[in-house]
């Protein structure tokens, strides 16, 4: 039962995939810059499951203030969008298995809380919320991610690197 319904979910995802507009993936890099108040950044995350950002650049202990604006037209049931950003060195492919499995909390498992640094709720299409948080003190690369189901598999994910 479980496995047809990932496989089922899955497989709506690459339908709404296959059927969404052609918007090409921009790699943009984010990068530090000195003011005072958080640096805000804005991502952007569609129905063609990418975020307009996928590289962020931050100082340790840099107060950043993430706005993610679902900018797609399916219904949040079908094409949700969020952003967590992880700690370091916890397993993404693992933390996205685990959210997969738990809709009831929006996809952000209580189970595993305590490997998300930060992060913004579910959005449903025009929709946006923000995050503010400090980066890390710890200099090296943080995985962000979208944890809607197939969303992370499809490449919906990025780093933030602190230097």
């Amino acid at each position: 039962m479980k496995t047809r319904f990932l496989l089922s979910l899955l497989g709506a995802a690459f339908l709404a995939f296959g059927c969404s507009k052609n918007e090409p993936a921009q790699t943009t890099t984010a990068q530090a810059e000195t003011q005072s108040g958080p640096r805000t950044i804005e991502i952007t995350a569609g129905d063609n499951m990418k975020f307009n950002i996928t590289s962020i650049e931050a100082s340790p202990g840099e107060e950043i203030k993430v706005v993610l604006t679902n900018i797609g037209t399916q219904p949040k049931d079908v094409m949700g969008h969020d952003w967590v950003l992880l700690k370091g060195g916890v397993d993404a492919a693992a933390f996205d298995a685990a959210a997969s499995q738990a809709k009831t909390e929006d996809y952000l498992p209580q189970s595993k809380m305590g490997d998300v640094i930060a992060h913004t709720k579910m959005l449903g299409p025009k929709q946006s919320d923000s995050v503010t948080f400090k980066a890390p003190m710890e200099k090296g690369d943080y995985t962000f991610m979208c944890s809607f189901p197939a969303h992370f598999q499809v490449g919906m994910h990025g780093k933030l690197t602190v230097k």
